[in-house]
């Protein structure tokens, strides 16, 4: 019982840890920002293509995720609060807890991009929500685990702000890939059944990050 209320505790103390500094949301909420205010200043009164504004969505994803995912480790390592971790809590979950924080920033991080995109971008119309939100869904779970891991990873680095992103491309490339598919489908009104190759490439993608992800933390964190 002790061991499977670990990863809620460390959910809360990185949550309330969260809301006083509000780092992570404030990086967030201003790269939000001024990354669509640019977009919309730079099209001005041009009429975009539906898979053009979809494929933008996701580039303000992933740069969002970029600004504000990176310091899931880092912080435990700039306060010294990595031993304490260390010895207070098995590996599995410390990487469950930091997962559980970095999917509600990015659940709550893309409700908004996606709400934002909606009102503010005509020519983003979906014909096939119950798909788009399938393609959200599995996304953030994509996104929220690859960034945990690779936190982990650079938090002992030098350069943690330039390391994060050259590892996170790489990673991440085949899941924006398939999602701006998924992405152009649901505009289009394709039917589940007929994006279930792409669904079954997220879902492959997630599970495998995911089993590797708690394969090598234990060897990262430690190390």
């Amino acid at each position: 019982m002790k061991m499977s209320i670990r990863p809620l505790a460390l959910f809360k103390k990185d949550w309330q840890s969260e809301i006083r500094t509000r780092y992570a949301i404030n990086a967030l909420a201003m790269f939000i920002l001024v990354t669509i205010s640019v977009i919309l200043f730079s099209i001005g009164d041009e009429k975009i293509t539906e898979y053009l504004s979809g494929g933008l969505l996701w580039v303000v994803i992933f740069f969002s995720a970029m600004s504000g995912l990176s310091r899931a480790f880092v912080s435990e390592e700039e306060r010294g609060t990595t031993l304490t971790l260390q010895l207070s809590a098995p590996p599995s979950s410390i990487f469950t807890g930091k997962l559980l924080f970095n999917l509600l920033l990015v659940f709550l991080m893309n409700f908004v991009i996606t709400f934002l995109y909606i009102t503010l971008f005509d020519s983003f119309i979906v014909k096939n929500y119950s798909l788009f939100l399938f393609a959200i869904v599995l996304g953030n779970i994509g996104i929220s685990v690859s960034s945990t891991i690779i936190a982990a990873i650079i938090s002992k680095a030098g350069s943690k702000g330039t390391l994060y992103p050259v590892l996170s491309f790489p990673i991440l490339l085949p899941l924006i890939l398939t999602l701006l598919e998924l992405t152009k489908f649901a505009i289009d009104g394709d039917t589940i059944a007929g994006s279930f190759v792409e669904l079954a490439v997220l879902v492959c993608y997630d599970v495998i990050m995911l089993a590797a992800s708690y394969m090598l933390f234990d060897f990262v964190w430690k190390d």
